[in-house]
């Protein structure tokens, strides 16, 4: 029996796929389940919204990458690579290729937590040639979100990141 596991449940595979069920019967409803599946719903909105803005990213010179690295650290200050590596939606050995990168650019500088309960963490830090090169981009991704959010209006909008807020905090993991 096959099972599946997911952080908050584990489902049967013979629960949810009966063996005796003919093609027929299962394609319709899976059809429509596979068109309204959330996690397909998140990656196409992603898609469809995020590649706009991408162009203009790849345009002023930098990675969509590299963009969500220097602006998460331009918004949020200093910050340990798995904390940054959660935030850019990246895994960590990609994260420390390109801040190596930037590093070497002099766009982030990297430096001990003196002052933090884990001393053992890199922490890492966006500096002023950092924060110049996405200065211009933050004010075109502003602009490019409210373009995106203006047909929803405001409580569509301010619902919709709400939900999309409370999905994130409730399937994030601890950072240690």
């Amino acid at each position: 029996m096959l099972r599946v596991r997911f952080p908050s449940a584990t489902l049967l595979a013979s629960n949810v796929i009966k063996p005796e069920a003919k093609k027929e019967e299962l394609m319709p409803k899976s059809k429509v389940f596979v068109d309204n599946y959330l996690p397909a719903l998140l990656g196409q909105a992603w898609m469809l919204v995020s590649s706009e803005f991408h162009a203009v990213v790849e345009a002023n010179g930098l990675s969509v990458l590299e963009w969500r690295v220097l602006s998460t650290l331009a918004n949020n200050g200093s910050m340990g690579i798995t904390e940054l590596s959660q935030k850019t939606v990246s895994k960590q050995p990609t994260i420390t290729r390109v801040l190596q990168r930037l590093e070497q650019q002099g766009h982030v500088i990297r430096h001990n937590n003196h002052s933090g309960s884990d001393r053992r963490v890199t922490l890492v830090s966006v500096t002023s040639s950092g924060v110049e090169l996405v200065e211009g981009l933050l004010v075109a991704a502003e602009e490019h979100e409210r373009q995106v959010l203006a047909p929803l209006g405001a409580r569509k909008s301010k619902m919709l990141k709400q939900v999309l807020q409370e999905l994130i905090d409730r399937h994030s993991p601890e950072i240690k």
